[in-house]
């Protein structure tokens, strides 16, 4: 049995600085801002912007296509080279520059700014699954759940500041206010560039890199290498079967970080202080839930913290589809006059405490199944399945929006971790480590 030492405090901070500088990224373009700016403004059919939220599903889907193709071969060249910084750089720098020209997007200039949009979030979502091969070699399996949850932890604290300071100089998302909040895009272009730098100086490239046989590419190497692994793929049936239930998982997850707050403006109708201050709830829940399960998962097991985040998931969905319900019922019982807007924001507190700590246990649980050398093609199949379940669920939601409306067609993510918690239920954390702790690299 192999046993992985911890990493020194420095590179295990330097690796969790890339989660807390992307997910400037994530909130102020594809969450909070620029999809709102995107539906409202850029498309702005209004009043109900199915068109806008359907090419917004459209553009995000087919970044994460491009992630599900190119991610698994990127993953084995990775490994068989040991350059995985450099693919990461390389993922860093293209998101900054593509982020950064969403600047001269214009209203109407629905084109352009879908193109820049799958730019720079397949850059972003494939760099995900490279910064995430790095985990296995920060620790032994017992400390990747902790070492995890410090990344989101640190990401939603990152988003947290990114965002507050964003919306302080942008003010609101409307066409009058437009030439400020365009600068969105530099502005989280700025604090990725800035903020990830501690991960280039201070994480390593663990293991020597190998010479190619002549006549063969990195890319045939990598493909060779993709065909072994898949045909061994039997062999890892935990690991596998948690794949399946992390596509379900994440396919929620991303219809909550894509439409979450498009459904706060057009089904909830929430004013522009509520908008920030549910922000800020789903930040500061989110990093207590990342921290609190990734030292939970230490104790009790990556497969039980992993179960537990998806019951979570399941009672928020249930609140935000119920949020008129649910305000209904609280007038009653405590005799008040509250807004619905008001009662979102509890939903709000559950799907935060919710996303933190189901994607780091989720991310966790395979570093906990993922054998030696093999980390960037594991964790390659692992991105390949989020972005495959981020292209079903948003094109579903997508879709099923344009048929019944945004307010039921969020039912369907209720199914979908219903799904997760189904699929993940065979799954052998014992088993499943042992395989991978005797596992031994042929290639």
């Amino acid at each position: 049995m192999v046993t992985r030492k911890r990493a020194p405090a420095k590179e295990i901070f330097g690796w969790a600085m890339f989660d807390f500088a992307n997910q400037a990224y994530t909130l102020l373009i594809i969450t909070v801002v620029f999809g709102d700016l995107f539906t409202r403004v850029i498309v702005g059919d209004g009043p109900d912007y199915r068109l806008g939220n359907l090419l917004w599903s459209i553009a995000l889907a087919t970044s994460y296509l491009m992630v599900v193709v190119a991610n698994p071969v990127c993953g084995a060249i990775m490994d068989y080279s040991r350059r995985r910084k450099q693919f990461l750089f390389a993922s860093y720098l293209l998101t900054v520059v593509s982020t950064a020209l969403l600047w001269f997007v214009e209203p109407g200039w629905i084109v352009f700014a879908m193109v820049l949009v799958i730019v720079s979030n397949f850059a972003y979502a494939i760099g995900e699954g490279f910064i995430a091969s790095f985990l296995p070699g920060l620790g032994p399996r017992d400390d990747l759940g902790w070492i995890s949850g410090l990344g989101w932890g640190l990401g939603y604290i990152g988003g947290l500041a990114s965002t507050i300071f964003a919306l302080a100089i942008l003010g609101e998302v409307s066409e009058e206010n437009y030439d400020n909040v365009r600068l969105v895009g530099p502005f989280a272009a700025a604090f990725f560039l800035l903020a990830a730098i501690p991960t280039f100086l201070w994480v390593r490239d663990r293991g020597r890199q190998r010479q190619l046989p002549p006549g063969q590419s990195l890319v045939s190497a990598g493909f060779d290498r993709l065909k072994t692994t898949w045909l061994n793929l039997a062999q890892f049936r935990d690991l596998r079967t948690l794949l399946v239930s992390i596509f379900f998982m994440m396919a929620g997850i991303y219809i909550i970080i894509s439409f979450s707050f498009i459904y706060g403006a057009q089904v909830i109708g929430w004013d522009e202080h509520v908008r920030v201050i549910m922000f800020v709830t789903v930040q500061v829940t989110a990093a207590i839930g990342a921290l609190t399960f990734g030292f939970l998962q230490s104790r009790i097991g990556a497969r039980r913290t992993y179960l537990i985040t998806l019951g979570l998931w399941m009672a928020a969905i249930l609140a935000i589809w119920q949020t008129p319900l649910l305000t209904r019922f609280a007038q009653a019982l405590f005799n008040v006059e509250w807004e619905a807007q008001y009662v979102f924001l509890f939903a709000g507190s559950l799907a935060g405490l919710s996303l933190g700590s189901a994607q780091s246990a989720g991310r966790a649980l395979v570093g906990v199944l993922t054998p030696n050398g093999k980390a960037s093609e594991f964790f390659g199949f692992w991105g390949t399945s989020s972005k495959l379940a981020a292209m079903f669920g948003i094109l579903g939601l997508g879709l099923l929006q344009a048929w019944l409306g945004l307010a039921t067609a969020i039912v369907f993510c209720l199914i979908l971790f219903a799904a997760a918690m189904i699929t993940v239920l065979p799954v052998d954390e014992h088993r499943g480590r042992k395989v991978a702790d005797t596992w031994r690299d042929q290639t």
